[in-house]
């Protein structure tokens, strides 16, 4: 029986060879035809085509009940028909955790020798060989031994789920790592393990797991979270009620802001125009004009009651409009035109950098119309409330170009505008520089 030819991998100049290539891949016509019949049978029988879901509690400490919420969740799955498995979970030697693992399928835990000691990681292969439809996997933020697969658990999850398989896991606010160094300022304590915001940001769900810190700290005393000779030190240190009290803080906030982005999602795959925020945003318009300073101030100040996000917009003109300022500005000013803009300019920057040092995002858009680049700008970024100067047009301007504040009335009937007065004292110079 004559032998096969070996595959020839590439050409004698270095080229990759088609054919092997072809094969390699599958790319023939008929592994085209088979994957997409096999395609189409999984989608006439409803399997899953995506990468599983993510479902992440997030918790301000250890002892809120995140990993009792996982498995109270997986529990409850199973009852209802669900394929439910715990891939790796840390009781803690907590009686009311342990006793929420009953009835469960718990996978057995891989081996791994380093340095003579027999550490326990989670099976990844046996997750995705087994393939459930949900996996119930504690402790997201967790470093693996030495010799595994991948250096983190989320890295682990992340092949579950692309296996897709649904995963539902936990979290501590303190292990995000854009968080690690405030934390630290607030604890006194450096976080070892931490991973990507964009984790959190990517997770299909993510549910708050919040307590009171005197309820924690009363849990603690009881003996439910550390071992007898733990409580005493973890009370008077990572424990104290100023932490937990910030720590709770950070994990509200991470998770309305998780909130509010798959609320602007929801609409904007809906395409709803109407004002659904839950959270108020300030827009600000500023430009070259002294007044924009107090404009800006009273802007903080309504952000700051509100506990809103500030948003400070400088719109330069284009077009028409921007032509005839330019003209205007070179008959009144001259041979000073020039000197004037230069002004101009570096009063924008100083105003620019003061609403970032109060905080603001800054933005600056080119636009025809100053009215309708506002509002399309609150419109996308879910903005309440409007707050621009008094303008300085003359009567004749208006006439020619229109009023900005009559044009964006009627283009945000839904966002609250406000008026800042102009100061006598500015009414001159506001007039001398122009852009």
């Amino acid at each position: 029986m004559s032998q096969q030819p070996p595959e020839k991998p590439v050409h004698d100049d270095g080229r990759p060879d088609p054919e092997t290539l072809l094969k390699r891949y599958h790319l023939h016509d008929n592994d085209l035809e088979k994957a997409t019949a096999t395609t189409s049978v999984k989608r006439r029988e409803g399997t899953q085509l995506h990468p599983g879901r993510l479902r992440v509690y997030l918790g301000s400490a250890a002892g809120v009940g995140k990993t009792y919420a996982m498995l109270n969740e997986g529990k409850r799955r199973k009852e209802r028909g669900t394929d439910v498995v715990v891939a790796y979970v840390e009781t803690h030697k907590r009686s009311q955790t342990q006793a929420q693992l009953e009835g469960l399928e718990v996978l057995p835990r891989k081996k791994i020798n380093y340095r003579g000691v027999t550490l326990e990681e989670m099976d990844t292969e046996a997750i995705i060989a087994r393939h459930p439809e949900i996996v119930l996997i504690d402790e997201l933020a967790h470093t693996n031994a030495a010799g595994t697969k991948h250096t983190k658990r989320y890295q682990d999850v992340f092949e579950v789920l692309d296996a897709g398989i649904d995963v539902v896991t936990t979290l501590n606010v303190q292990h995000l790592e854009s968080l690690n160094d405030l934390v630290e300022s607030i604890t006194g304590v450096r976080v070892r393990e931490t991973l990507p915001d964009r984790i959190l940001d990517e997770a299909d769900e993510v549910e708050l797991i919040d307590i009171a810190p005197s309820a924690l700290r009363q849990r603690m005393k009881h003996g439910n979270i550390y071992p007898p000779e733990r409580i005493e030190p973890a009370l008077n240190n990572f424990f104290r009620e100023g932490n937990l009290t910030a720590l709770r803080e950070l994990a509200l906030r991470r998770t309305a802001e998780k909130t509010e982005s798959q609320l602007q999602k929801y609409m904007t795959d809906h395409e709803i125009s109407t004002q659904w925020s839950t959270t108020e945003h300030v827009l600000v318009g500023f430009d070259w004009r002294p007044q924009s300073l107090s404009i800006i101030r009273d802007a903080w100040r309504l952000s700051h009651g509100l506990h809103a996000d500030l948003i400070a917009i400088y719109i330069e003109l284009e077009g028409y409009q921007a032509f005839i300022r330019r003209i205007t500005q070179f008959f009144k000013h001259g041979k000073h035109a020039r000197k004037y803009r230069e002004e101009a300019l570096r009063r924008l920057e100083e105003h620019a950098l003061f609403a970032e040092d109060l905080g603001a995002e800054v933005i600056r858009r080119k636009s025809r119309s100053i009215p309708h680049t506002l509002a399309e700008v609150a419109q996308q970024r879910h903005v309440t409330e409007i707050v621009v100067g008094q303008p300085t047009h003359t009567r004749i301007e208006e006439i020619l170009y229109g009023s900005v504040i009559n044009q964006l009335l009627r283009l945000k009937s839904d966002v609250d505008i406000h008026l800042v007065p102009l100061n006598r004292k500015h009414r001159k110079d506001d007039k001398d520089i122009l852009l």
